[in-house]
């Protein structure tokens, strides 16, 4: 299985989709790091490692449709069967969401659905927890639909919310629960274990 991975940042769960190929627990293949921040992290490891390495944001474009058409032409390019979003801040086009249904898979440091949706990345996600005072938050590994955070839910794991959290602690370990699922969630689908059905997803 032929990967995309799209960061925007350091690229941490890049790095531990990486080194689950290089293990063994992921039988797939990077063949394109695509960032929307030029100067993302996960740049330069993916050039580290020989890995195809390119910058791509709407911007570039005089409009969506033109973008759109160029996104799908270098994942063609590129061989690319699935996309593992990793830190991604910008909204997947429509037009790639269809061509590459159930196909698209992104990372969630929470529970699904709760404290998903719009504003809902990165530290404020904990910021949301620590504020609502519940005790258990996690991590979430969801198929990529149209609207944000709301597709079919294909892993999730639990992780303890301490009372001496700060939203900084807490993503910590939300971070190491990240990179210990999210590997294993793409190997499902590389070994064709994953079975679809509307909004139900069986991993056997």
């Amino acid at each position: 299985m032929n990967i995309a991975v799209f960061a925007s940042g350091r690229g941490s769960n890049f790095q531990a989709i990486l080194k689950a190929i290089e293990d063994g627990r992921l039988p797939a293949c990077v063949t394109l790091l695509l960032s929307n921040n030029s100067n993302a992290g996960a740049l330069d490891l993916a050039r580290s490692r020989n890995i195809p390495a390119i910058h791509l944001n709407q911007k570039q474009f005089s409009s969506e449709s033109t973008y759109e058409e160029r996104l799908l032409e270098v994942l063609a390019q590129h061989g690319v069967d699935m996309i593992a979003l990793a830190g991604y801040m910008k909204r997947i086009p429509a037009k790639v969401i269809d061509q590459y249904w159930n196909k698209i898979l992104n990372v969630h440091p929470a529970l699904l659905p709760a404290f998903g949706g719009t504003g809902m990345y990165g530290i404020h996600v904990h910021e949301a927890v620590l504020a609502s005072g519940i005790k258990t938050t996690g991590v979430t590994v969801h198929i990529v639909d149209e609207k944000y955070d709301e597709g079919p839910i294909v892993m999730q794991q639990t992780v303890e919310v301490l009372s001496n959290d700060t939203p900084e602690t807490l993503a910590a370990r939300v971070l190491v629960v990240e990179h210990e699922i999210y590997p294993k969630a793409l190997a499902a689908f590389a070994s064709k274990r994953v079975r679809i059905e509307g909004r139900n997803v069986w991993i056997q």
